[in-house]
């Protein structure tokens, strides 16, 4: 269950923050920490969770550590979502076809 850890890894703002910008494009610690009201220390420490989550990834870049998205790691994720958007659309198409089958195309409207 690894969206469980990516759903844990969001759960943050701030983590959540660092994860949107770097969705964006790479960054690294020094870029993000100019761009978030937190220190490089704590951006490295949010970077890591999300690491260990799948979400992000790291590439060396000589003496700097460049962080991007990991869009592997949203597969599971976005399957465990996806479930519910599913769910969402079968009753949404069943409550039209109830509301058809009454004869009630929608709201009446009168004009004044």
């Amino acid at each position: 269950m690894t969206y469980v850890n990516s759903l844990s890894a969001l759960s943050d703002p701030t983590r959540r923050k660092v994860f949107e910008i770097v969705a964006k494009g790479p960054y690294s610690v020094t870029d993000l920490a100019q761009v978030l009201p937190v220190s490089r220390p704590a951006v490295s420490q949010h970077l890591k969770v999300l690491s260990d989550a799948g979400l992000v990834q790291v590439q060396a870049q000589g003496t700097r550590r460049i962080y991007t998205l990991r869009a592997e790691g949203l597969r599971d994720l976005r399957a465990y979502l996806d479930q519910f958007w599913d769910a969402a659309l079968v009753g949404f198409a069943n409550e039209v076809q109830r509301l058809e089958g009454q004869g009630n195309d929608g709201p009446d409207y009168q004009d004044n």
